[in-house]
């Protein structure tokens, strides 16, 4: 347990490097991560102090880290709550770099509570805004502790996947502490695997980089790894060589954690050796610093329980005084704008009851002269119309009188053609050329184009664009055929038709066939009918 708790530790602290630079007077946690009480205590005054001035990043950052220090004592639901009052701030305030920082500290709460899927959803979210923003120390952190979770969940291609992805980042980006915690994460999942070699490489390597880092508490845990995967694999001495060395550096650096697991270590080591002795003594060390290790946490638990008491005690009185103020200022400027209102609202009133008598005046005013402009509107409709109709009936009548013309004019000709031509059948022939010439004569007239003119003219006055509409029916239509269609719009009996375009009946039945065809009309539907109703 208390492994885990140091590996969780070391992975959350480096996220807060990602704008340490600006995090101004927060730099101090750091310095004081193993003063917890007196930590939250400062960052509340910075916090309180924020919230004065009205500065909203530095609120979101004091959230932040009173939310590492909560986690780090084990507080995970106070924890979360500051990390997510501190994503909403940064999220609103548009600060990508503060939020996917404090999304990857949400993801390590949620993975340390076992909730892997909720903690993926967070390290995926940071991780997409570092890529976004080229933030190469972020994706590496991240990539880190997605691995971490695939390592967990014995998923270890996926877990090596993103541990050598993160090692790449932290090379290319030179950053020693990540590469570090990198090659420490990779030993661990080789030691899973038990392939013990590779485990041991990438913890030696790992110790490196944290000395040459000067992280003197990170190197004792991995000098206690390769001390383990020594004695798994039956180098006992070695073993305890390595466990005294993270046990010794342990003890001078104060750290009661390690130094614990150190002692429990040495116990297996012994009892392996069978060495009994020493292993009972080493056991009973290490249940003893185990035992004060849970006094003193027990006291300080206590204590910063009290303080987070006071806190949120101190930090309602904050936000009960600032609602007041908030209150206060809602009123007054309520108070404020209903007598402005009011004031507006009387002048409005006493101004709309004056505009409201000339408005009436205006209206009907208004009112009496569209009527008498509707009045003559509608004569002059009543005027063209009649016009229109006076002007149809006469055009009618002349096409009328003009059809009847044609008709008679041609009747005229057809008489005098069959007198004529029953002259031709007389032997006289002397005057058989004579006759032959003057029936020539007479057929042409049947045809005289300025005569079917005029009449195209009457009939498109009367029936407008109806010669032009009906060519949208068939693209095949002749001048003759117009003319047909055209007689029996004008609903001609068939020896009218006949006699006007100089044809016989049984000509004018092939003619009407051969209409219809053109027109794509179907067995048993009426030509005229189909005319009448264009």
């Amino acid at each position: 347990m208390i492994k885990y708790f140091w590996i969780c530790l070391f992975f959350i602290f480096p996220i807060s490097t990602v704008y340490s630079q600006k995090a101004g007077q927060l730099s101090f946690f750091d310095q004081d991560a193993k003063k917890p009480i007196e930590s939250l205590t400062k960052l509340k005054k910075i916090y309180a102090q924020a919230i004065e001035d009205g500065n909203v990043i530095l609120e979101g950052k004091c959230l932040q880290q009173m939310g590492k220090v909560c986690y780090v004592q084990g507080h995970f639901r106070q924890s979360l709550e500051f990390y997510l009052k501190a994503d909403k701030i940064f999220d609103v305030s548009n600060k990508p770099l503060m939020l996917a920082a404090t999304q990857c500290d949400i993801g390590v709460l949620y993975f340390y509570i076992k909730q892997p899927d909720k903690a993926l959803k967070c390290y995926r979210s940071a991780l997409k805004t570092y890529q976004r923003l080229h933030h190469l120390r972020g994706q590496s952190a991240v990539y880190g502790h997605i691995g971490q979770l695939y390592e967990k969940r014995q998923n270890y291609e996926q877990a090596f996947n993103y541990q050598k992805t993160a090692l790449k980042l932290s090379e290319k980006n030179n950053d020693l502490a990540g590469a570090a915690k990198i090659y420490e994460n990779i030993g661990s999942i080789y030691e899973d695997l038990e392939k013990y070699d590779l485990a041991d490489l990438n913890f030696k390597k790992s110790l490196r980089l944290y000395q040459q880092n000067r992280n003197q508490v990170a190197s004792i845990e991995v000098i206690n790894n390769l001390g383990d995967i020594l004695r798994k694999t039956g180098h006992y001495q070695e073993s305890i060589v390595q466990t005294k060395a993270a046990m010794n550096l342990a003890d001078k650096l104060g750290n009661i954690y390690q130094l614990a697991s150190c002692y429990r270590d040495l116990g297996k080591a012994y009892e392996l050796t069978n060495q009994m002795d020493s292993a009972y003594h080493y056991v009973k060390l290490g249940y003893k610093y185990t035992l004060d290790l849970y006094s003193e946490d027990g006291a300080r638990q206590v204590a910063f329980l009290q303080v987070l008491y006071d806190i949120n005690k101190k930090s309602d009185e904050i936000n009960k005084l600032q609602n007041d103020k908030k209150l206060n200022r809602i009123i007054i400027a309520s108070a404020t704008i209903v007598t402005l209102l009011l004031v507006v609202l009387g002048f409005v009133v006493f101004s709309r009851q004056r505009l409201r008598l000339r408005d009436q005046q205006m209206l009907a005013k208004q009112k009496e002269i569209e009527h008498d402009l509707t009045s003559l509107e509608l004569k002059n409709l009543q005027l063209e119309e009649q016009h229109l109709k006076q002007q149809l009936e006469v055009k009618s009548r002349e096409l009328s009188n003009h059809t009847l013309n044609l008709i008679k004019h041609n009747q005229f000709l057809e008489n005098l053609r069959n007198t004529l031509q029953a002259m031709v059948k007389d032997d006289k022939r002397d005057q058989k050329k004579q006759m032959n010439q003057i029936l020539t004569e007479i057929n042409q007239s049947f045809n005289h184009e300025r005569n079917w003119k005029e009449f195209t003219q009457a009939f498109e006055q009367v029936h407008h664009q109806f010669l032009e509409n009906l060519k949208k029916f068939s693209n095949a239509l002749t001048s003759a055929d117009m003319r047909l269609i055209a007689l029996l719009k004008m609903n001609l009996d068939s020896a009218d038709i006949a006699t006007l375009l100089g044809i016989s009946t049984d000509s004018l039945r092939v003619s009407r066939y051969r209409l219809r065809r053109k027109l794509n009309l179907a067995q048993g539907d009426n030509l005229s009918a189909f005319i009448q109703a264009l």
